[in-house]
């Protein structure tokens, strides 16, 4: 078994250079496998495979499958991702400013808790801004709410 698994390693160890991961499904087998394919079906086909056979933690250990072990996620990409699978209930917290969406969005965010009243407050103040319309994505939300941080000299110091 050992054997094999060297010769695994050594056979896919030149692709680690060529491949990118992909910003949706991430590094693994399923993006080098699916590599070049367009569409929904292929991007969970990628995903289910990088997640189903383990291969991820292989391929950032030993910088292969189109995976780089030095990268480091930031507050960003959380805070970016925590608003994109919340955005309904984050709108309906923002617009009563308050509920479990937007406590947990402050605290994904770093706010320490003297200041989650004024973040509340800034947000609930400014729904119209942060959902500037009615298909505004998760980015923009993010975007906005981050301005609306950095320009408020309480919240400032949590601006990204």
């Amino acid at each position: 078994m050992k054997k094999l698994l060297a010769v695994a390693a050594l056979a896919v160890l030149p692709l680690s250079n060529a491949a990118m991961a992909d910003s949706d499904i991430g590094c693994g087998l399923g993006t080098m496998i699916f590599d070049g394919q367009q569409g929904k079906v292929f991007k969970v086909l990628g995903a289910t495979t990088n997640g189903t056979s383990g291969n991820q933690t292989f391929g950032i250990t030993f910088g292969t499958l189109g995976c780089d072990g030095t990268g480091t996620i930031d507050s960003a990409q959380k805070l970016a991702l925590f608003i994109d699978g919340n955005l309904d209930n984050l709108a309906r917290d923002i617009a009563r400013g308050e509920g479990e969406t937007l406590a947990t969005l402050a605290e994904v965010w770093g706010i320490q808790e003297a200041d989650k009243a004024t973040f509340n407050h800034m947000a609930k103040e400014n729904f119209a801004h942060v959902f500037e319309s009615e298909n505004v994505t998760s980015q923009q939300v993010f975007a906005n709410l981050n301005t609306l941080v950095a320009q408020d000299p309480a919240l400032a110091a949590y601006s990204i």
